[in-house]
């Protein structure tokens, strides 16, 4: 029987020479592999009080939409600077060269709304953080963190679960 990992390929040396891409792309193709992703992201789940889903862009979204409504709940995308319409609030997160900003609507979470955080890959964790900041100062309380794939050399699973963050993974690839 095949694992969430059996669809996930890698793609070497991309974006940038030494770096082992983790394409999820074959796994949201594959409707067995995509089904066994929702279902497993969704398990642990089932049955506690979540009152949004928060996808993270842009792979987040997919995976987050997908889990939103077989919890009949409502979704809220995590987007980067400039996307979204409306009033927002934002974020400034560190990447491997330089910085980042994500934006959140500024009425998406009402305060005391359970909150369930999805994403494809944790890495370093810091666009995680950065959504979980978001969701913190509009009152929204985090249930948990979901992601497909966890690298665990990156040290983002530490990082969150240092902020008091549960957090959820289906698979792990070592290295970067």
């Amino acid at each position: 029987m095949k694992t969430v990992q059996d669809y996930i390929r890698t793609i070497p040396d991309f974006p940038h020479e030494g770096i082992m891409f983790r394409d999820v792309t074959t796994l949201f193709a594959d409707p067995r592999g995509f089904r066994l992703a929702i279902d497993q992201l969704l398990h642990p789940y089932v049955g506690l009080q979540i009152d949004k889903v928060v996808g993270l862009e842009a792979r987040g979204f997919i995976l987050g939409g997908a889990i939103a409504h077989q919890l009949s709940v409502g979704f809220v995308p995590v987007r980067k600077a400039g996307k979204l319409p409306g009033k927002t609030i934002s974020q400034a997160y560190t990447l491997e060269y330089g910085e980042a900003v994500v934006v959140l609507h500024d009425d998406a979470i009402q305060a005391g709304e359970k909150v369930l955080v999805v994403d494809d890959l944790l890495a370093t964790g810091g666009t995680a953080e950065a959504g979980i900041k978001l969701i913190e100062r509009l009152g929204g309380e985090i249930v948990s963190c979901a992601f497909v794939i966890d690298l665990p050399d990156l040290g983002g699973r530490k990082k969150l679960e240092a902020m008091g963050m549960d957090v959820t993974v289906l698979c792990a690839f070592e290295g970067e």
